[in-house]
């Protein structure tokens, strides 16, 4: 979050990142880098960049040296360092920082409301190969990520999954049954809201394949969509991105079906089962 609002900064006062980094005595690329979030925050380094883009409120800037000090402290996710390459930390930190995220899945249900099994089942889909303590290690993160929904003050979760994720049975029927039940009580918390796009539906021809739209608290962060790749990730945060990736959001949500559908659906996913 910090990174986010020190390129805001910048861009406002109109200073390159060349010059930025000459002030920090370091290369414009370490603070692209800073500004991605991608390197720790050195407070000298943040307070001189504070001085140069003209911040004059001290409550602000104290705010912002507090978020140097609290970026440089790991968190929960650091554990599993060994498991998650550095494009997911990233997303993973701010998943925890989000209160809004909207998703829009084709293949499998979405991290957060997956089951332990289910987790298991899509971790273990073209990588049998690892070790088994790598794979419950993957199967942790995914669960420990689901925190973000029933902590004190919950982030809120829309999301939107094609009915072919309710068809494809993965890991097997019995774990599937699970998961569609699962779903199901997830869809009564107040929190979270779950759309079915069906067969039926045309859909939206702009939606491509699967994407997340992350919303943060006012003034933190602008909204970033993060598309995810076999091998890396991409985060958008351009507001003309964002905008576009928001309208096929929204009109995702209108071609699928209502909400109060929901329920009834996910029903006649588990009766094809019986």
């Amino acid at each position: 979050m910090l990174g986010g609002q020190l390129r805001r900064m910048r861009e406002q006062a109109g200073i390159s990142r060349a010059d930025a980094g000459w002030q920090i005595r370091a290369s414009e690329s370490k603070v692209s880098r800073m500004e991605l979030g991608r390197v720790g925050f050195k407070e000298r380094d943040v307070s001189d960049l504070l001085e140069l883009y003209g911040m004059q409120d001290e409550e602000e800037r104290f705010r912002l040296m507090e978020l140097a000090r609290a970026a440089n402290n790991p968190g929960w996710w650091s554990r599993y360092g060994d498991v998650m390459p550095t494009w997911f930390t990233n997303y993973v930190g701010l998943e925890v920082a989000a209160t809004l995220i909207r998703t829009y899945e084709v293949m499998f249900v979405p991290g957060l409301l997956q089951t332990e099994e289910y987790a298991r089942a899509v971790v273990q889909m073209g990588k049998a190969y690892l070790p088994v303590q790598e794979i419950e290690q993957r199967v942790a993160l995914r669960v420990a990520r689901q925190q973000i929904l029933n902590r004190a003050n919950p982030a809120r979760l829309w999301v939107v999954i094609d009915e072919s994720v309710l068809r494809r049975p993965v890991g097997g029927e019995d774990i599937m049954r699970a998961q569609i039940e699962h779903l199901m009580m997830w869809a009564q918390e107040p929190n979270i809201t779950l759309q079915v796009m069906p067969f039926s539906s045309v859909g939206y021809p702009g939606a491509g394949g699967a994407f997340s739209i992350l919303r943060f608290p006012e003034g933190d962060l602008p909204d970033i969509v993060y598309i995810e790749h076999a091998a890396s990730a991409l985060y958008l945060d351009k507001l003309e991105e964002v905008d576009e990736y928001v309208a096929i959001m929204e009109a995702l949500t209108i071609a699928a079906a209502p909400v109060s559908h929901t329920d009834s659906l996910l029903k006649e996913a588990l009766a094809r089962m019986d």
